[in-house]
């Protein structure tokens, strides 16, 4: 085979395949980040790691399968710092914690489908709903807890602090757990099926006999049972909750989902990309800290990254055309 055969190959291979671009990546920063500071490959870095991103993947499970089907929430920091208000607050009142923890995965579960009848009801665009909704769940947080940081002390540390084989963190598994689910259901459910035809075209979908307003629902439903599971497991870490936990982590969320190789218009993804773009976000930040970038660089190299992996998205469309 040609140099030239073997480089249009290869070629091909990256842009058909975005995931695998994306661990060719990061392979690259870590050898470079372990080159400037071997302290990154060092047993305690790769497990903060781990937990560092366990978070991100659930909100980012859920965040797959609403941009798959050509919807957004862009609510999700937001939800995830009313609930986790909320399961502090109970368990803060003598409240069993797992119970506290399920009545705060309720309350995401329940803001996460109101956006999506919202969106419904009014025939507006979800991006548009989960705006408004930002506004709604922090002035909820706020008003329950007056602007206060909600401390457990300990009570709920379980989640966060377990290790498997003592390098594993349980949350990574957890995390783990949650791109099985996703992969399921988009491979080998009629709900996954749904998300990919009602992305693709709505119209021909509703044609087919799909119920696109139940189905909604249920991507906003799922959404919501990701989002309460990843503040579970925030809380659980932290140890602590304030109306601005989560803050911006549906940018981090959304823009994993579309590194890894998911269009903004809908329509393809899986839960590969998804999980390696978030790695990629992941190693890039913990990199950063670990070559002593200055903070507000960081910002400009990850805001290039999602530009960067959007043009390699688009370059993957014009390839597959």
């Amino acid at each position: 085979m040609t140099a030239a055969k073997f480089g249009a190959k290869l070629r091909q291979t990256l842009l058909s395949n975005q995931w695998s671009f994306l661990l060719i990546v990061v392979a690259i920063l870590s050898i470079i980040a372990g080159a400037i500071n071997p302290r990154y490959w060092w047993l305690g870095n790769i497990t903060n790691l781990l937990g560092q991103i366990s978070v991100l993947s659930l909100a980012s499970c859920g965040a797959t399968i609403l941009i798959i089907s050509g919807n957004f929430d862009i609510s999700v920091g937001a939800n995830i710092g009313l609930s986790t208000v909320v399961m502090a607050i109970l368990m803060r009142s003598g409240l069993f914690p797992p119970l506290a923890a399920a009545i705060g995965v309720f309350i995401s579960v329940l803001c996460g489908t109101s956006i999506g009848a919202a969106s419904i009801l009014f025939q507006a665009p979800s991006f548009i709903i989960s705006l408004a909704a930002i506004g709604v769940f922090q002035g909820i947080a706020l008003f329950i807890t007056q602007g206060t940081i909600q401390t457990i002390y300990g009570q709920f540390e379980t989640l966060g602090g377990a290790k498997i084989f003592n390098f594993i963190p349980l949350l990574f598994v957890i995390a783990l757990a949650g791109y099985g689910v996703i992969h399921f259901i988009l491979s080998h459910t009629q709900l996954g099926r749904s998300i990919y035809a009602i992305g693709n075209n709505p119209r021909a979908a509703y044609l087919a006999g799909i119920n696109i307003n139940r189905r909604k629902l249920i991507f906003f439903a799922i959404n919501g049972l990701f989002i309460g599971v990843a503040a579970m497991l925030l809380l659980s870490r932290v140890g602590a909750a304030q109306p601005s936990t989560g803050t911006g982590i549906e940018l981090q969320a959304i823009g994993s989902v579309v590194i890894g190789g998911t269009p903004m218009s809908g329509g393809k993804g899986n839960a590969l990309g998804t999980f390696c773009g978030v790695l990629l976000w992941g190693v890039i930040g913990n990199a950063l800290n670990m070559m002593r970038v200055d903070p507000y660089i960081q910002d400009v190299v990850i805001g290039l990254l999602i530009i960067f992996a959007v043009a390699v998205s688009s370059l993957r469309l014009r390839a597959e055309r």
